[in-house]
């Protein structure tokens, strides 16, 4: 589970073993998570699914997520070719 970036108590991490799921990234803060499908050609994110978040909990982590969409991809392909 390597972590891609922590930021105001988020952490944004991707799982070693799930297979040739397309490019997304799963969220945690506390006893909250969250997981979001990325579309790079659109520059847009679709929530696969959340626990325990509220709407104002949603709003921030996808700020979080558009604030670093590049990284957030940058990282996926550096991981990808890693496993």
């Amino acid at each position: 589970m390597p972590t891609i970036l922590m930021l105001m108590g988020w952490r944004l991490f991707f799982y070693s073993n799930e297979g040739n799921e397309p490019m997304h990234v799963h969220c945690r803060k506390g006893d909250m998570e969250c997981k979001y499908w990325i579309d790079e050609e659109l520059f847009d994110i679709h929530e696969a699914y959340s626990f325990r978040m509220t709407t104002s909990d949603k709003k921030q982590i996808r700020k979080i997520i558009f604030q670093h969409f590049e990284h957030i991809v940058e990282q996926w392909y550096e991981f990808d070719k890693r496993h």
